[in-house]
């Protein structure tokens, strides 16, 4: 049951594209969800195939991709729960997901084989695992779960065909863990202090020999083990602004620098057999992905690509081919494999709706604007292609999640359909958010819904001062942090922006902060040390950026979408600020989707959701009348 609180009465007519001045196609909103979103992209034992996620029936289910002949078959039939794919079984056709129900994001691990007879290999109630990895051997499955204590992941294993759990690692330190060597001698654990400090251990499992890595203060994480045995990497940020790479020889103690750049090091993997080394940077919001063979000294040379970038690989058994996701902005990612002898490269789908020219769509180009301080503010904008200073289009300011998220140049279906249909969007890098050093990321530190709002306020002010933006047309939108941020906005800058669109956002700090999910108790202590302790005095300060305790000031309309199950924001939330909303009688529209957690999957549901979100911005930010295009299902 979907729940709509206020009711706009709208004219209804048929829906269709046009061609307005500049020869701009308008696209509904069905044929933006009819694009389709993958993730993952692993190789068959014969790395004749490709197993992968997708939304293509309406849900993420599990396909597999011919490489040879391009032929697709479905291997899931959910209609229900997502399934993402987490590997094949090394050496089988059966495989590896995981789900969870409607969004609780209590996920177990699930084995399918090609008789589609499913296996729950984490049957617990309340048990939330995660996939960590294949033994080199192939012979074992590595994952975590807190089924021992909610509080806690441990460290468990199981021998692939008889899948029983065994205990590896039983945390009772408040670790997290983040490598195992394959010979199972040592672990390397992190534990966190803040946001952007913790503590790295190497744990020798037999003896228990607990050693601190981390001799200074900074941010660590690991980046494996050597093959022998005999040498882990890490990425740190020590002593520097940006992360680099350092490995770190065992026996004796000594830490080198392998790789660093001016830019965060995200990750970095070695391939099975540790011929290439594959490192990701996070250059000013897009992925940089580099692939270096480690036998030969040189960096592997790739195609160019017209969807975009490279987001991701993934290397065969063999090590002869590489599966690559390529996207872009605009271009949602797509599937190539890239095969390193013969340099031959193959695409295996086709991910934008075939209805849309891509000429029509806006890639994000990077700005950046001075805040009210002076301190500069980096984004991404997209401007319609029809604005023009004869035809002024209105504009929204789109904050990200997090707190310590980042807007980046990934496909953003509701981002390019708003635009499409005339918003020109600024999607602000407000202070706090990762990427840009260390220093702006902990320049919001305790300081939420203050400074990080100015910067998205200057950043309205940077768009009211392009010529063919209507600067009297301006609203403000976001999801979790972002949706705080839009009410935020909303509350206590209330002549600012003309509409509010909250997704699933925190209005009340103080029970959200008590309210976290028991899984997330290692990271209690660093979310608090960032936002506040509500069960000391920063309660004070808490109560005093938190929308729900100041919804008198609010002025504008607002529009709050939420999932019934999200586990990060409560549902109590989006409830108590629409009542508070609707008792001062400020225009809300409120729409609660029953099946959905922190997040929309559902193309069903991000369809209604996403099209309700359009109309309300057309009612109250263009001020016309919304179309609403008339679809089968609701004429049904």
């Amino acid at each position: 049951m979907k729940n709509l609180i206020f009711f706009i009465s709208l004219f209804i007519i048929i829906g269709c594209n046009e061609s307005p001045n500049g020869g701009v196609t308008k696209y509904d909103i069905e044929e933006f969800f009819n694009n389709v979103a993958i993730s993952g992209g692993y190789f068959s034992s014969s790395e004749e195939k490709l197993i992968y996620s997708s939304n293509q029936s309406g849900i993420y289910n599990i396909y597999e991709v011919n490489i040879n002949d391009g032929e697709v078959g479905q291997l899931t039939s959910s209609e229900k729960e997502s399934f993402f794919i987490r590997s094949y079984v090394p050496d089988s056709d059966s495989f590896i997901y995981s789900a969870d129900k409607g969004g609780n994001e209590i996920s177990h691990l699930y084995l399918q084989d090609r008789d589609g007879k499913i296996l729950d290999l984490t049957p617990g109630e309340n048990e939330k695992s995660s996939f960590y990895k294949w033994s080199k051997d192939n012979s074992t499955l590595y994952y975590l779960s807190n089924k021992r204590d909610s509080k806690y992941f441990d460290l468990y294993k199981m021998e692939v065909g008889e899948w029983k759990s065994n205990l590896i690692y039983e945390n009772n330190n408040n670790m997290s863990v983040s490598s195992i060597s394959d010979n199972e001698e040592f672990l390397l654990l992190s534990n966190s202090i803040t946001t952007s400090e913790n503590e790295f251990y190497l744990l020798e499992i037999a003896s228990g020999n607990l050693k601190e890595i981390s001799n200074a203060p900074g941010s660590y994480s690991s980046a494996g083990f050597s093959n022998d045995n005999k040498s882990f990497y890490y990425i740190t940020d020590v002593n520097k602004e940006f992360a680099y790479l350092m490995q770190y020889e065992i026996a004796s103690g000594e830490a080198s620098v392998l790789f660093e750049t001016n830019w965060d090091v995200m990750y970095s993997y070695l391939s099975k057999s540790e011929k290439y080394r594959v490192i990701g940077i996070n250059e000013d919001g897009k992925n940089t992905l580099k692939v270096y063979n480690e036998m030969e000294n040189r960096e592997i040379e790739f195609p160019s690509f017209e969807d975009g970038n490279i987001i991701g690989l993934e290397f065969s058994e063999t090590e002869n081919k590489m599966r690559l996701s390529v996207g872009s902005s605009k271009m949602p990612n797509n599937l190539y494999v890239y095969d390193l002898n013969d340099k031959s490269l193959v695409k295996l789908t086709n991910s934008l709706n075939p209805n849309i020219d891509s000429t029509n769509l806006v890639n994000a180009k990077v700005v950046r604007y001075k805040s009210f301080d002076g301190l500069e503010i980096p984004a991404l904008f997209y401007a319609p292609l029809q604005a023009t200073k004869n035809n002024k289009v209105p504009a929204l300011v789109w904050v990200h999640g997090g707190p310590g998220g980042q807007s980046r140049m990934n496909f953003n279906p509701l981002i390019q359909y708003l635009n499409n249909q005339g918003y020109a969007i600024l999607a602000v890098n407000n202070r706090g958010s990762s990427g840009y050093g260390k220093t702006f990321y902990k320049l919001d530190d305790k300081n939420h819904g203050e400074n990080d709002l100015k910067d998205c306020i200057w950043g309205k002010k940077w768009l009211q001062d392009l010529d063919y933006i209507d600067s009297g047309k301006i609203g403000i939108i976001g999801g979790s942090y972002g949706g705080y941020m839009t009410m935020a906005a909303m509350t206590f800058t209330p002549d600012e922006f003309k509409v509010g669109v909250n997704i699933f956002g925190v209005t009340n700090w103080i029970r959200t902060l008590k309210s976290i999910p028991s899984y997330w108790e290692a990271s209690r202590k660093a979310l608090y040390d960032e936002l506040g302790d509500p069960y000391s005095s920063d309660s004070i300060r808490l109560k005093k950026i938190s929308p729900l305790f100041h919804a008198s000031n609010v002025k504008n309309p607002v529009m709050v979408l939420q999932g019934a199950n999200d586990p990060r924001v409560l549902q109590v939330e989006s409830d108590e600020i629409v009542d508070a909303l609707q008792k001062n009688e400020i225009p809300v529209e409120y729409v609660v989707f029953e099946d959905e957690g922190h997040g929309f999957r559902k193309k069903e549901n991000q369809l209604e959701g996403y099209r309700k979100i359009k109309n309300f911005l057309d009612l109250y930010l263009k001020e016309e009348t919304p179309v609403i295009e008339v679809t089968k299902k609701m004429i049904d």
